[in-house]
C-alpha cells in the first residue's frame, strides 16, 4: 500500500522514467482518447442532413456521449487506483477503436451512432480519470517539481484531441471522399500509436489485489473522504460543469445556430470553431500558471472569462454573425482552459495519493456534465431564442463566479491544509 509520501511511487518495472517527456506515453492516450471524443463534433451538420434528423436528435446523439463518460470515469479512476494505470489504459484504447469502427457504420443510419457515441463516452472517461493520475505521476518522476505541471499538460493533452480531432474530421468531410467514413481513420492510427505508447511506459500504481487494498468499503474500493471536505463541495463541484459547458456551447450550439450564414462551409466552419476553443484553452495556459499560486483569482479569471464569453455568444445568436461566433470560441476556450486547471489543481490539492484517480474521476463526472448543456438549449429553442437563452446561461455563470469566489479563500479547507503538508513528490 502507498504511504503519504507523494506520487513518486515504486515502479513495476526497471523502467523508470527520468526526463520531461515522462509523461508523454499518457499524454498520448488522453490526446488519443480526446480525439476520439470530439471527432464526431463537426459532423453533426452532416448526418442531421443526410439523416434527416432534428436538431434535438443531433444534440441527442452528441449528449449521449456524456452518459457513457460519467460511468466511464467513475470506474475507470478507482480501477486504476487498485490494479494499475497500463491495465486500465490498453483495454480502454482498444474500446475507444471499437467506437469509432461503429461511427464508420453510421453514415446510413442514426443507430450505430448512438452506440458509438455511448462507447466513446465509457473509453474517454476512463482514459482520462486513469490518463490524469498517470501523468501527475509520470511528472513527478521527472525533474524536481514536475508534478506541479500536471494540470497544465492535461489540459493541454486533453485540448490538443479535442482540438485536432474535429479539424482533421471536418476538413476530411468536407473535400475527401467517403465524408461518412474516411474522417474516422486518422484516429484509428492515433489510438494504435498511443497503444504501443502504452505498453512501453512505466506503471506508477503497481495492482494490489489483496483484501487489504480495498478499504472499508470492501471489493468496490476505497471511499472517497475527500468528497465531503467543504471546499470540494461548495467550490470544486460548482465550478466544474462549466468547465466544460462553456466549451459545448462553441463546438456544439453555435455553429448550428449561424448555419444560414454559412453556405456550403458548414463543416469545415464548425471544425475551426472547435479548434479555436480548444487552443484558445492551451494559450490561456501562461495566464492559468501565473495565477496559479492564487486560487481566488484564477477561479475569478476563470468564471469571468466563461461570463464573458457567453455574452459574446448570446449577440453572435441574436444578430446571427459567424465572426462573433470566432470571438467567442476563443473566450469560451480560455475560460474552458482556465477552469479546468483550476478544478484539477483543487483536486490535486486535496487527494490522497492513493485516491487521486478516484477523486479526479469524481471531479471530472461533475465537470462533463456540462457537455450536455446543448440539448437543453435545443430543447428549449422554441421557448426563446438562442439569444435570449444564452442570456440566460450567462446569468447562471455570474451566480456561479458570487457563489463560489467567497468560499475559494485559501484556509477554508481542511483538504488544502493538508495538502499543503503532505509531500508533492
Amino acid at each position: 500500500m502507498v504511504g503519504m509520501h507523494g506520487t513518486a511511487r515504486v515502479i513495476s518495472d526497471s523502467r523508470r522514467p527520468a526526463s520531461h517527456r515522462a509523461w508523454w506515453p499518457a499524454g498520448l492516450a488522453v490526446v488519443a482518447a480526446g480525439w476520439g471524443a470530439q471527432q464526431f463534433t463537426p459532423l453533426l451538420l452532416m448526418y442531421q442532413a443526410r439523416l434527416h434528423l432534428s436538431a434535438t436528435t443531433v444534440q441527442a446523439v452528441f449528449g449521449l456521449y456524456v452518459a457513457g463518460l460519467i460511468p466511464g470515469l467513475l470506474l475507470g479512476g478507482p480501477v486504476s487506483d487498485r490494479f494499475g494505470r497500463r491495465r486500465v489504459m490498453v483495454p480502454v484504447l482498444g474500446l475507444s477503436v471499437v467506437a469509432t469502427a461503429l461511427l464508420v457504420l453510421g453514415g446510413g443510419s442514426v443507430g450505430p451512432l448512438y452506440a458509438g457515441r455511448l462507447l466513446t463516452g465509457v473509453a474517454g472517461g476512463a482514459a482520462f480519470s486513469a490518463g490524469a493520475a498517470w501523468i501527475k505521476e509520470l511528472s513527478a518522476l521527472g525533474p524536481s517539481g514536475g508534478a506541479g505541471h500536471a494540470p497544465r499538460r492535461l489540459t493541454v493533452a486533453m485540448s490538443a484531441g479535442f482540438g485536432l480531432g474535429p479539424l482533421v474530421a471536418g476538413v476530411l468531410a468536407q473535400w475527401a471522399p467517403a465524408p461518412a467514413a474516411l474522417p474516422y481513420v486518422p484516429h484509428l492510427a492515433l489510438a494504435a500509436a498511443a497503444l504501443v505508447a502504452v505498453l512501453r511506459a512505466a506503471e506508477t500504481r503497481p495492482g494490489d489485489r489483496s483484501p487489504a487494498s480495498r478499504g472499508p468499503s470492501g471489493p468496490r474500493g476505497p471511499r472517497l473522504p475527500e468528497l465531503r471536505e467543504r471546499r470540494f463541495r461548495l467550490v470544486v463541484v460548482p465550478l466544474a460543469p462549466w468547465v466544460f459547458g462553456s466549451a459545448s456551447v462553441a463546438l456544439a450550439y453555435l455553429p448550428e445556430v449561424v448555419r444560414p450564414r454559412l453556405g456550403g462551409h458548414a463543416l469545415v466552419f464548425s471544425a475551426v470553431v472547435i479548434l479555436l476553443t480548444a487552443f484558445a484553452g492551451i494559450l490561456a495556459q501562461p495566464l492559468a500558471r501565473r495565477m496559479d499560486g492564487a486560487p481566488v483569482r484564477l477561479l475569478a479569471t476563470s468564471l469571468s472569462l466563461v461570463v464573458g464569453g457567453l455574452l459574446v455568444a448570446a449577440l453572435a445568436a441574436a444578430v446571427v454573425r459567424p465572426s462573433l461566433v470566432v470571438v467567442a470560441a476563443l473566450v469560451l476556450g480560455a475560460g474552458y482552459g482556465c477552469c479546468q486547471v483550476y478544478g484539477l489543481s483543487e483536486v490535486q490539492r486535496m487527494a490522497r495519493p492513493e485516491h487521486l484517480a478516484g477523486l479526479t474521476a469524481a471531479y471530472q463526472a461533475v465537470s462533463y456534465i456540462g457537455l450536455a448543456l446543448p440539448f437543453p438549449l435545443a430543447a428549449a429553442g422554441h421557448l426563446a431564442s438562442p439569444g435570449v437563452l444564452l442570456l440566460v446561461v450567462a446569468g447562471l455563470a455570474a451566480l456561479t463566479l458570487a457563489w463560489t469566489a467567497p468560499r475559494a479563500r485559501p484556509g477554508t479547507s481542511a483538504g488544502r491544509r493538508r495538502a499543503g503538508r503532505r509531500p508533492r513528490g
